[in-house]
Order: structure tokens, then C-alpha cells, then sequence
């Protein structure tokens, strides 16, 4: 089969199991943003001059495929979704993230002051785009629930805290490799 099977040219896209909804949904603009931040995410790995990070890094793009199958099934198909064996996301996963950001804060010395400027390192300017792109899919996130549908607050949890993650991760990099970039301490 190929990539190429022509079934969104009338500006629909497919959803789990089949249903249809235009490709400016806001479900599907949710995963599609977190597709975004997984893509952003890659970047970091090819990049980042800290091989710890680009490790955890990978652990993160793997915990962003359930999230975002979880987010590409309508509320109608969520039962069948579970029947099937596939993850629904709990709190354990930003509990993990949550705990390399104690880690972080408490045993590793971290240089910054006050707003940092991107682009100190291309690992640490990776990691700020990163770290954007997942605010913005917190955004998105925020915007389908709102819209009255279901979102998990493990999953709104999980991004959150990854983008403070990511925030670090950068500041750590540009710590580790004497690049800290300009700071506005205003």
C-alpha cells in the first residue's frame, strides 16, 4: 500500500478505527503538535552534546507514540481502543519526568540567571525549540479540552512537565559544555 492513499485530498483525515474529521480538528492539531515536538525531539537527539540526555530523550519520542494514539481515537472508540491492548496513559509517566527534574535541581549544578537566550549550543537551542514546541501542544491540548472533549489530565500532566524538562535539559547542556548562553536577569 502506499503512503500516498489520497483519501485526505478533500481535507479530511482518518482517525483510529476509521472515523473522519477535517484535518484542522482540534484533536487532531493536539497530535499533530506532539508529532511536531517528537520530530523537534529527534533534533535533540542528532545534536545534543550530553549522551544522557540524548538517552532520555529517546525514552520521551517512545512514551509520545501511546499519547498520541490515545489522543487519535474518538471518545466513541476509546472501549475498542482499550479492548485491543493498546496503552492508556497514567500518572506514572510524569511522575518519571518529574523525578529527573528533582534529580536535576538537586545533584547537578545547573548556570543560568534569569530568562536564558537560546542558541548557546546547537544541543541546547534544539532543546528550547523542543521545549517551545511542547508548549504549544500543551496549548493545543488545552484548546480540545475546552472544546468539550475528553482529554487525560495524565497526559496535559505529562507534556507540562516535559517542557520544564526540556527547559533544564538545555540550561544542563549549556552548563556541561561551558556554553551558557546570555541571561537577562531583569
Amino acid at each position: 500500500m502506499s503512503i500516498a492513499t489520497k483519501t485526505g485530498d478533500d481535507g479530511t483525515t482518518g482517525l483510529m478505527f476509521g472515523r473522519r474529521v477535517s484535518k484542522t480538528h482540534s484533536r487532531v492539531q493536539a497530535y499533530g503538535t506532539l508529532d511536531e515536538l517528537n520530530t523537534a525531539l529527534g533534533m535533540v537527539r542528532a545534536f545534543c552534546e550530553v549522551p544522557a540526555i540524548g538517552e532520555r530523550v529517546l525514552v520521551v519520542q517512545k512514551n509520545l507514540i501511546p499519547i498520541m494514539g490515545e489522543l487519535a481515537v474518538s471518545e466513541e472508540d476509546l472501549q475498542r481502543y482499550i479492548d485491543k491492548g493498546r496503552t492508556i496513559i497514567g500518572p506514572d509517566l510524569a511522575e518519571e519526568l518529574t523525578a529527573q527534574i528533582v534529580d536535576l535541581e538537586k545533584n547537578h549544578k545547573i548556570t543560568y540567571a534569569g530568562w536564558a537566550t537560546p542558541g548557546a549550543t546547537k544541543g541546547s537551542a534544539c532543546l528550547d525549540v523542543a521545549r517551545t514546541t511542547c508548549r504549544r501542544a500543551e496549548r493545543a491540548l488545552v484548546s480540545l479540552r475546552e472544546s468539550g472533549f475528553e482529554v487525560s489530565p495524565h497526559i496535559l500532566r505529562y507534556v507540562n512537565r516535559l517542557s520544564d524538562l526540556c527547559w533544564l535539559w538545555a540550561r544542563w547542556t549549556e552548563t556541561l559544555t561551558g556554553a551558557v548562553g546570555d541571561a537577562d536577569s531583569a
